[in-house]
């Protein structure tokens, strides 16, 4: 079954927003009209303690995106960014939510990131969206949401780990880091994954 995953389409990562990708909210649109062509469809939530270890605010000294080993992890110390139950958190008010069947929180454990819908950074602790996707027969993944070369490239490379075919549709995603982006991309077709546009997606 053919599933769009909508990652983090969120307040903050939109034009305006404390952690902003350029030009995030022209993805809306395109997300809304992809949404007739897919059986299921379910969302990826960034959904931080306040006091959520990778913020910049959390560490006395540092500044926003140093680079720091946490838990013997890498961090990129963010700005403060969807807390639960702010605005900041929520979707875009644009986005078409009502045929999303189930949204994955991430981010909650305030001690590890968590860039994939799939599993923390470490891969500790799973959001159990693998086993709802194979529950629901879901066999082909399309990814889309911000931001491109973050949250929605680390979901995707886990799709693939966990035996989904998977696509990333470009223009309805949009990277942080440009640069970093084609890189992901390049690796992600190493893996088996492909990206596609939305036009190429049929009804």
């Amino acid at each position: 079954m053919k599933t769009l995953v909508i990652v983090d389409p969120q307040n903050d990562f939109m034009p305006g927003g404390s952690l902003a990708v350029p030009e995030g909210d022209q993805i809306v649109p395109v997300i809304n009209k992809l949404q007739d062509k897919f059986e299921l469809i379910v969302a990826a939530q960034d959904w931080h303690p306040r006091t959520h270890a990778s913020f910049a605010s959390a560490h006395p000294g540092k500044k926003e995106f140093e680079v720091i080993e946490l838990d013997g992890i890498e961090q990129v110390l963010w700005p403060d960014h969807c807390v639960q139950n702010t605005s900041g958190a929520a979707f875009h008010k644009d986005l078409e939510t009502a045929k999303i069947e189930a949204i994955f929180r991430k981010g909650t454990d305030k001690k590890i990131d968590s860039y994939s819908g799939f599993y923390d950074n470490g891969h500790k602790k799973s959001t159990g969206l693998t086993g709802y996707l194979k529950e629901k027969k879901a066999t082909h993944l399309y990814f889309c949401g911000l931001a491109a070369e973050i949250c929605v490239y680390f979901s995707a490379k886990d799709a693939l780990k966990e035996g989904f075919k998977v696509s990333i549709i470009e223009d309805a995603t949009r990277p942080l880091d440009n640069e970093e982006f084609n890189k992901r991309k390049a690796e992600l077709k190493e893996m088996g994954g492909e990206v596609i546009t939305a036009n190429a997606i049929e009804n």
